[in-house]
């Protein structure tokens, strides 16, 4: 049992650190440092948590795997945003000084 709660709360706890870096992208609204294939990996891997923890009878590791799937959800959804909005801008940019 106890194995379950220290993972979970390791689960919780990770998810406000990567909310660090959606509010920081956000500001920035520019993707530097960081490819969006290690998000979605490990966003993936959350969602394969989601299903298998409760296999498991892991439950704060799941409860705690939820809140960390949702950060990792939103942070790659704004990583492929910002990535295409910049790379729109800058063909755009592109075609209009040619």
């Amino acid at each position: 049992m106890w194995p379950d709660i220290v993972n979970g709360i390791f689960e919780l706890f990770g998810a406000p650190f990567i909310c660090l870096s959606i509010l920081y992208l956000h500001k920035q609204k520019s993707v530097k440092g960081v490819s969006w294939i290690h998000v979605f990996f490990f966003t993936m891997w959350g969602y394969w948590n989601l299903f298998y923890y409760p296999h498991l009878e892991q439950w704060y590791s799941f409860f705690g795997g939820i809140a960390i799937v949702i950060a990792n959800t939103i942070w790659l959804y704004q990583l492929l945003y910002y990535l295409n909005m910049n790379r729109t801008r800058k063909e755009n940019h592109e075609t209009t000084q040619h």
